[in-house]
């Protein structure tokens, strides 16, 4: 079992991030990541709002960011992390799927999360091309365009109304006949004259001509009836899961599971830090992942010297007391 000062799950731009600052500062750190560095930037086609690149696309800032991390020492092993658990001495035990077993004093937990999807065919296909879960990242690649939102909940209706910035007209389509969403976010959707609802109806399929997405085969759930939605996108809100449930033990969440950390992106577990898409926060992009991991490893730097100051102050009392 190794020995470490720092454990670092996942390495999408916060895990990367934060194997930088762990460099920098000395720590003794693993990465632990069971795909390619890069997490969702690599299932990103183009980036436009990361500061210093007008346009980058997802795969290539990965490639940058794990370089970085990679200059300045981190150590990214390729396994997948199965649990997570504070020892009762305070320590971390990290398991993973290959059966390796690591232990540091402190963990950063920066898994991410997986987008709901709807199973549809030409949903994979046009995934980049069309097909989207993000209107703050994706929104203005469809300046003029006709838009599909799927969803019911705060997600769909706050991002319908994101999209008609750019979008001539947005069509949220939602399987019941009554949106899940808090009522004052309804009556903002519902005042907005770009945004009109489909009741009761679902995505069948997503189709288009092999560029890009030209229109959606809806099916109204009480009728049967079956149309064609000619749309130049489709944003898909239907639910977010946060790769949390590795941690063992109880830790304070929101109720989409997301875990709630201070300031210095702490959870409620002493020394298990949180960054990116785990944590319960207002949006989700790139740049407030780096910036979480960023506050995070320094954070932990400070909890990693205050408990080698109370470990040697506890020495020396029980050497004085002999």
């Amino acid at each position: 079992m190794r020995e470490l000062d720092l454990i670092i799950v996942g390495a999408g731009p916060a895990g990367l991030t934060g194997a930088l600052y762990a460099g920098r500062s000395m720590l003794r750190t693993v990465v632990l990541e069971k795909g390619v560095p890069g997490g969702e930037l690599l299932n990103t086609e183009l980036i436009e709002d990361y500061p210093g690149f007008e346009s980058v696309k997802g795969f290539e800032l990965a490639e940058k960011m794990a370089a970085h991390a990679l200059k300045f020492g981190a150590e990214l092993v390729t396994d997948g992390v199965v649990s997570v658990e504070r020892e009762a001495d305070g320590l971390f035990t990290v398991a993973t799927e290959t059966g390796e077993r690591y232990r540091a004093q402190a963990v950063l937990l920066t898994a991410g999360g997986t987008p709901t999807k709807l199973g549809v065919p030409g949903e994979a296909e046009y995934a980049g091309k069309g097909t989207s879960y993000c209107a703050v990242c994706d929104g203005h690649f469809f300046r003029g365009e006709v838009l599909g939102v799927v969803g019911g909940g705060d997600a769909a209706v706050e991002e319908s109304e994101f999209l008609t910035r750019y979008a001539s007209k947005v069509w949220l389509i939602h399987r019941r006949h009554e949106l899940r969403a808090s009522k004052i976010l309804q009556e903002r959707l519902f005042q907005n004259p770009t945004i009109e609802v489909i009741w009761d109806t679902v995505v069948e399929r997503i189709e288009g001509n092999g560029k890009g997405v030209t229109h959606l085969a809806l099916k109204n759930v009480k009728t049967g009836v079956t149309s064609a939605l000619p749309v130049g996108g489709v944003f898909i809100f239907v639910g977010f899961r946060p790769n949390t449930g590795i941690v063992k033990g109880h830790v304070a969440h929101d109720a989409g599971g997301h875990i709630v950390a201070n300031e210095h992106m702490m959870s409620s577990i002493p020394g298990l830090f949180v960054a990116g898409d785990v944590r319960a926060q207002l949006t989700r992009q790139v740049t407030t992942a780096v910036g979480d991991a960023t506050t995070a490893v320094i954070a932990a730097t400070r909890y990693l010297a205050e408990r080698k100051e109370h470990r040697e102050a506890g020495g020396a009392a029980r050497r004085h007391a002999d």
